[in-house]
């Protein structure tokens, strides 16, 4: 791991800086022609400029920080789903009433919305979900719900971290797997993976799938809210362009969650047992205003190993201890659009990390195929 002795903590004005595409989001809703493409354009395309002018951040916090001193970073995320909750309903009152946006514009806004909620609202949300407070949990909780995605919580607590880099992990994706068949197989089988989590907790409890305290059930009655809300607020088609935005917003997660994990996988020790998570089973990286826009998510390995860290203390890694991606991960889903592109830059970076890591397997076949495997 780097020097952690160095202390060096980003400023939390740093991460405010996603608070800024709320202003230029009204501004392209006011406005209209042109301006529609700038929420899309700063956040796929001004922050990959921004990484190469600014480079790398490599310096630590100190890990064993008080709460009480992160009040600035914590802040943001407190603020956030009460800022995107007053955007999303806004713009379903206000952009299909505007006579100044036809439908094109329209189209673009709520993609921009969707980009938004996506980008920004369901990270916030997952550093939210990892923390002990109740009031966090729900603030998660609630921005999932805008998305409808309620299970996402459920399946990344407890699927995902206990089961990643395997092929019982849902949202691992597979060596040779494009983004598109991964994608198609995660919205498939993400609720049910979740479902069976929720029920195997239960039943610890020795209760049953109807029990009230299946996460289930407030998943249901949150999202039902939001959509009877667009519905108050404008009709079906409030309704429709809500759903249409939280299409975008998870399409936008699970790039993100292909990225994070592609084809690293954790070895088979027999007997339906993997080796113990480790760093090497997350792909990190460390431009430094991509780290601002994803508080941080991009140091993924140790966000594994302290799921509970909050995110100004998350370490980085050395290239012999994590593998490192030279771009960060806007540059690196944009490239996941293009599965030919994708296997040809990333797969021989797979085969240089098991010689690396794992050289005495030479049958890597039941680790390859994009279905759930059990390796033998």
């Amino acid at each position: 791991m780097a020097n952690s002795k160095a202390y060096k903590i980003e400023p939390a004005l740093a991460f405010w800086l996603s608070m800024l595409i709320v202003p230029l989001f009204v501004f392209a809703v006011l406005y209209g022609s042109w301006a529609v493409l700038l929420p899309m354009l700063s956040t796929w395309y001004l922050f990959n400029i921004l990484d190469v002018l600014i480079g790398q951040f490599k310096g630590d916090a100190d890990p064993e920080t008080a709460d009480t001193d992160l009040f600035w970073y914590r802040l943001v995320t407190l603020v956030w789903p009460f800022l995107q909750f007053a955007l999303l309903f806004w713009a379903i009152w206000y952009i299909p009433r505007a006579e100044h946006l036809g439908l094109v514009e329209t189209y673009f806004l709520f993609v921009s919305v969707g980009i938004i909620t996506g980008t920004v609202g369901i990270n916030y949300s997952h550093e939210l979900m990892h923390q002990k407070s109740k009031f966090e949990r729900r603030l998660s909780e609630w921005l999932l719900a805008m998305v409808l995605y309620s299970h996402f919580r459920s399946e990344h607590l407890f699927v995902h971290h206990i089961h990643v880099g395997t092929p019982r992990d849902t949202v691992t994706a597979r060596y040779n797997e494009n983004f598109h068949r991964f994608f198609k197989r995660v919205i498939a089988e993400g609720v049910i993976s979740a479902w069976r989590a929720e029920v195997a907790l239960l039943a610890r409890k020795n209760l049953s799938a109807s029990h009230l305290t299946n996460q289930f059930w407030r998943y249901g009655l949150q999202q039902f809210a939001i959509l009877m809300l667009a519905f108050w607020v404008l009709g079906w088609v409030g309704m429709a362009w809500l759903v249409f935005q939280a299409v975008v917003a998870i399409w936008q997660l699970e790039l993100v969650n292909y990225v994070e994990h592609y084809g690293l996988t954790r070895k088979y020790l027999g007997d339906g047992k993997y080796e113990h998570v480790k760093p090497r089973h997350s792909w990190n990286a460390d431009q430094r205003a991509s780290h601002w826009l994803l508080l941080n998510l991009q140091r993924h390995s140790n966000h594994h190993y302290k799921p509970n860290r909050r995110f100004p203390l998350l370490q980085t890694y050395e290239n012999d201890e994590a593998p490192l991606l030279p771009y960060g991960y806007p540059v690196m889903t944009l490239l996941a659009l293009y599965p030919r592109g994708w296997r040809k830059y990333m797969n021989p970076k797979i085969r240089e990390w098991r010689d690396l890591h794992y050289p005495e397997i030479e049958d890597w076949t039941p680790y390859n195929k994009a279905t759930n495997p059990t390796p033998s």
